[in-house]
């Protein structure tokens, strides 16, 4: 996808969403974040966001000093996947009750 492209479906998706009454915010992507911040985006303790970055789950970038530092772009893709996970085992546990005859 070519540059024109891409910047005409942003000014398009951002028109929508002001049309519709929604705020919209423009961020760099690759913006360097604190632990805290990363937590924040994704609703989850600082210290459970460090278990995160210690397991690999979410790379970390290289500290700045003592402090660590998250690159926004691989918080929110972590964030993606991890609501993806989160759809699907939703539906199926809403089949599975179903399937039982558990559903209202």
């Amino acid at each position: 996808m070519d540059f024109a492209a891409s910047l005409t479906g942003v000014i398009e998706r951002t028109t929508v969403l002001l049309l519709a009454g929604k705020q919209v915010r423009v961020i760099e992507d690759d913006e360097a974040i604190t632990t805290q911040q990363a937590a924040d985006l994704l609703n989850v303790s600082r210290p459970h966001l460090v278990k995160l970055l210690d397991r690999g789950d979410i790379p970390p970038l290289p500290k700045v000093g003592r402090h660590r530092r998250v690159a926004r772009a691989s918080v929110l893709k972590y964030k993606r996947t991890r609501d993806a996970q989160r759809e699907s085992a939703l539906k199926e546990l809403a089949a599975l009750s179903q399937h039982h005859g558990l559903g209202y």
